[in-house]
């Protein structure tokens, strides 16, 4: 690789001018240099380590003079940091201090970069107090873990598949003849976030209390967020547990749970929640309908679960006959009156039951030019009798 001769050259011009430094020829005026040097040493200082995407780079140097300690501070570290990287997801790092946080994620694959003089023989790689290489003998079981080497100048690490028991610190470590060079990298596992429990799907009646839980794992932490999907959809409480205090028919739905920490895409759960409340009716249409002609009144109403209708005339509960047609279709009712005469035009009463409750409301059938509101949604009202009536005619049904 041409930057690893250019590199090799460098510190043979470095060691030459050196030594004309320390034996100068006497035409020669002496100039600032440095004498760089590495040399084994009997004793070897061992590291530990795990999966990361780091990047210690060790150069084993000692510089004679002071001058020229930008060389080996500044030039050799950004020289290898321009061509040490390899790509994500693998990470390579390259750095001259002592320790650097190195951030991975759970199964990825991680390269921590370490380079040495070519005349350094002892190098081993730690994690915290177990060797997993001394030189090129592999002290650790794990299948996972293997050295990557070019040529002389390169000790590096790569870790496959990390996981968080391998987050920790890793060290390259070398010994000169002079003292040992170690650099350290702290390798930092991110784990995805998963939501491990979540409230089942419930029912409850209106105005009870509800606690939904959602609960979620990662590295870092997870943040969790709700919402309740409806059309507005808007963002509600944050946190583990979501608390309704009271809860009402337009709280009934569908609540997304979302968990999240930057790492990947965000978890998500959903809980459907009903809420059983008594009738109401929304919705009633009169119906201005000429003698000879078919007359149709409509009602509408909201409850959970979906209501029973009756309808009445006066104080007679009306049933499906030549004349008249009653139409059931979930939360709706039709009263359909055929071939109207002067006898039909009234007052109608359209009754709504479910076990939480009853309501009922006042629909007309009248003859045109009469002035009646045929859309008299707000002629909603309540009949003690009729109440009473529907009350008796649903216990006589037990």
């Amino acid at each position: 690789m041409s930057f690893i001769r250019v590199f090799i050259r460098w510190q043979q011009s470095t060691r030459e001018t050196s030594e004309a430094l320390q034996h100068p020829h006497p035409n020669t005026s002496a100039s600032c240099c440095c004498h760089y040097r590495a040399e084994p040493s009997h004793n070897t200082h061992t590291h530990t380590h795990t999966h990361t995407r780091g990047r210690p780079e060790l150069h084993s140097s000692e510089p004679d003079d002071m001058s020229c300690f930008w060389i080996h501070s500044i030039l050799i570290p950004g020289f290898f940091v321009l061509f040490g990287f390899e790509g994500f997801p693998v990470i390579s790092v390259d750095s001259q201090r002592s320790t650097d946080n190195i951030t991975i994620r759970q199964g990825d694959t991680a390269v921590i970069r370490c380079y040495v003089d070519d005349k350094v023989s002892k190098v081993a790689w730690l994690n915290r107090s177990n060797i997993i290489f001394a030189g090129e003998d592999k002290w650790s079981l794990d299948p996972r873990v293997e050295l990557v080497t070019q040529g002389q100048l390169e000790y590096s690490l790569r870790i496959q598949k990390v996981d968080v028991f391998d987050e920790g610190p890793y060290t390259c470590s070398i010994q000169t003849k002079q003292q040992p060079k170690t650099s350290q990298v702290y390798l930092i596992v991110q784990v995805p976030p998963v939501i491990y429990k979540v409230s089942d799907d419930i029912t409850v009646n209106e105005g009870s209390n509800v606690t939904l839980t959602c609960l979620a794992s990662g590295r870092p932490d997870p943040s969790i967020t709700w919402r309740l999907l409806n059309p507005s959809a808007e963002a509600l409480d944050v946190g583990e547990y979501l608390e309704i205090s009271g809860i009402i028919r337009s709280q009934a739905g569908r609540y997304e749970c979302k968990a999240s920490n930057d790492v990947s895409t965000p978890d998500v759960k959903y809980v459907s929640v009903v809420v059983n409340s008594p009738p109401y009716i929304k919705e009633v249409r009169s119906s201005e309908t000429p003698v000879g002609q078919t007359g149709v009144l409509h009602c509408e109403a909201s409850a959970v679960p979906q209501p029973e209708f009756e309808w009445y005339r006066d104080e007679r509960r009306l049933s499906s006959s030549q004349s008249v047609s009653i139409q059931i279709s979930g939360s709706r009712t039709l009263l359909v009156v055929a071939n109207v005469t002067e006898n039909d035009y009234g007052n109608y009463t359209c009754v709504a039951t479910n076990r939480l409750g009853i309501h009922n409301a006042s629909v007309f059938l009248y003859k045109p030019g009469t002035g009646r509101d045929i859309n008299a949604s707000g002629c909603v009202c309540q009949s003690f009798w009729l109440l009473l009536l529907s009350v008796l005619s649903a216990l006589l049904k037990c």
